[in-house]
């Protein structure tokens, strides 16, 4: 890849935008059977979560990493990350009136949590070499 190419891919804000288009599309998309607004709200609120869950996801898993050790270090981290983005998925569009909540969270609960068992099992592996 070029030098231009490579740096836009190391972008966090790159990654956050696509994020935020990417998994609010999947919610407008998942409730598209129900009235306006419905779709675009649950869009909007999905792509904010989407954004901050990115941010954050990386961060989290090295430092939920460095608290453990052993079987649970590889356990412990992804597992924990997958209740936080549900429960705050699950909270955030109950609250903002999202009609088809597991729809609406299947994908992007789906992607989070393999990002940070898959990010986890890398790190796991080189702190045992």
């Amino acid at each position: 890849m070029t030098l231009p190419v490579t740096s836009l891919m190391r972008s966090s804000l790159v990654h956050i935008a696509f994020a935020f288009v990417a998994m609010g599309s999947w919610a407008a998309f998942a409730n598209r059977a129900h009235p306006m607004p419905a779709p675009l709200q649950a869009g909007l609120i999905q792509g904010a979560l989407s954004a901050l869950i990115t941010l954050l996801l990386k961060r989290g898993i090295e430092e939920l990493a460095r608290r453990f050790s052993g079987l649970a270090a590889l356990l412990a981290p992804p597992v924990i990350a997958g209740l936080v983005s549900a429960s705050l998925l699950t909270v955030i569009h109950t609250l903002g009136g999202t009609p088809e909540i597991v729809r609406t969270i299947a994908v992007p609960w789906t992607v989070a949590t393999s990002y940070a068992a898959l990010y986890n099992l890398s790190l796991w592996r080189s702190r045992r070499a």
